[in-house]
């Protein structure tokens, strides 16, 4: 299966550059039909004949943005080593009642 995800410059750029191997998104509907071995085409919300194919290889299921930012290595999830990695940056995109209801997700994939 081939899912279609949208995404802002920077996280674009650093999958694009290799530098981030594991996308954030809430497990919501659409989500939880996302299974190992299937590809995901993330388009540029600006430019989106820009795009990138990459295979799901691990799904990180996590109550909150903070138990996962936790758990996985903050490099894999696109930061510097010297940079501070922020759960709470993810309130912009997804709610705490959002999160408390469905869960959340970390795509880890490899560029295909």
């Amino acid at each position: 299966m081939i899912y279609e995800m949208q995404l802002r410059d920077e996280p674009f750029r650093k999958i694009s550059d290799g530098t981030k191997t594991i996308e954030l998104r809430l497990n919501d509907e659409k989500r939880q039909n996302v299974k190992t071995g299937d590809f995901i085409e993330f388009s540029h919300n600006d430019y989106p004949d820009r795009k990138i194919l990459v295979k799901v290889i691990a799904l990180h299921h996590f109550d909150s943005f903070a138990e996962l930012f936790n758990a996985i290595p903050k490099e894999k999830l696109g930061y510097r080593p010297e940079e501070y990695a922020n759960p709470e940056d993810m309130h912009t995109y997804y709610s705490q009642e959002r999160q408390s209801q469905y869960g959340v997700l970390g795509i880890e994939f490899i560029k295909h």
